[in-house]
């Protein structure tokens, strides 16, 4: 398994300005965890910046206690920020799923070639293709591909599996519509990196084509919640925690066992798994789920790529805006993705 953990001094880039959206997500200010390298801690201007955001959620989802709510919140937290520039829009019918392919605006057409299928995070229960299309326009540029972004169902509307069947639609879409699956990577953060792995899964126990790679960040993979950090990190996690991981269970799964690796990828035997990025803070409450599914595709063969963000809250990828390090954490995703596509785009 490659593993990295930042340094300060290699996490200094300029930040871009253009997206920015909301996520069900914690917004931590702890210190970095080291693990198996001696990294200096959080910078004060990371701090700062992490600060700010906290700030800004705060500022946008008082108040917002129940699901609708939180929908609300995110809505009009979308309609604050600067939308996404240079990227080119198709409305798209996924076989049923509703979708938004995007890819950049230099060319008149969709590139054909790659496509990132992006799952969005948000518990199960919130998120869509307006929460998202700021980021997934980012990885589109990025990554000079395609990017496919679904609505799929959400809870408490649908339940499992309804959410993965989706996916999985969305992605044979792709390959029913010129797309080969050596082109193709599946991402998602947060519930999608779960819907992404899982999508994943269901393809591989069909004996069917696999994508090029999965990109899963601070991916929910254990919904048993067993995972330490869920109780190690949860002062420095002001949202996502082992109570909250198992309200979200009883609703999406009823009375199906938590530990179903048909919901739980953790549990999955992911042997013969595409190649596999993981990132995630180092103060997460998530973090287990993260580190625990890696050790585990590496010991099962699986080419795996962990990256620990000292001092990052969960889906910190998504505020590029504010924080340098989500510039740089979206870049190497990019780059991973231009990695295994088996047509790499043009110099």
């Amino acid at each position: 398994m490659k593993g990295r953990i930042l340094s300060n001094a290699d996490r200094r880039a300029p930040k871009r300005l253009g997206y920015l959206f909301p996520v069900l997500a914690a917004l931590i200010l702890s210190a970095p965890l080291a693990l198996g390298e001696d990294i200096g801690p959080q910078s004060q201007s990371s701090r700062a910046q992490v600060e700010k955001l906290l700030g800004l959620w705060k500022e946008h989802f008082a108040g917002a206690d129940s699901l609708q709510e939180r929908r609300a919140a995110f809505a009009r937290l979308m309609e604050t920020m600067p939308g996404p520039t240079r990227i080119q829009v198709r409305q798209v019918d996924a076989d049923g799923v509703d979708g938004e392919l995007m890819w950049p605006a230099r060319l008149h057409h969709p590139i054909g070639k790659r496509a990132i299928l992006y799952i969005h995070g948000g518990g199960f229960s919130g998120g869509s293709i307006r929460t998202h299309s700021l980021f997934a326009g980012s990885l589109a540029k990025a990554a000079s591909s395609d990017v496919l972004l679904i609505n799929y169902r959400l809870m408490p509307e649908y339940t499992y599996p309804a959410q993965i069947n989706d996916a999985l639609t969305a992605y044979r879409w792709l390959l029913d519509n010129g797309y080969r699956n050596e082109n193709v990577v599946v991402a998602g953060d947060d519930a999608g990196g779960n819907i992404a792995l899982e999508t994943v899964l269901r393809q591989k126990q069909a004996a069917k084509p696999l994508p090029a790679a999965v990109i899963a960040l601070s991916p929910i993979t254990d919904l048993a919640a067993t995972g330490g950090t869920m109780t190690a990190n949860a002062g420095s996690d002001p949202l996502i925690d082992k109570a909250s991981i198992e309200t979200l269970r009883k609703t999406y799964l009823g009375s199906r066992p938590a530990t179903d690796p048909q919901a739980s990828p953790l549990y999955a035997d992911v042997t013969g798994f595409p190649p596999l990025l993981l990132q995630v803070g180092s103060g997460e409450a998530l973090l287990d789920d993260t580190l625990r599914l890696a050790d585990k595709a590496r010991g099962e063969g699986v080419d795996v790529t962990t990256e620990v963000w000292p001092g990052m809250p969960h889906q910190w990828q998504l505020f590029p805006a504010m924080l340098d390090d989500a510039d740089r954490s979206s870049q190497t995703i990019a780059e991973f993705a231009i990695r295994h596509f088996a047509d790499k785009p043009e110099e």
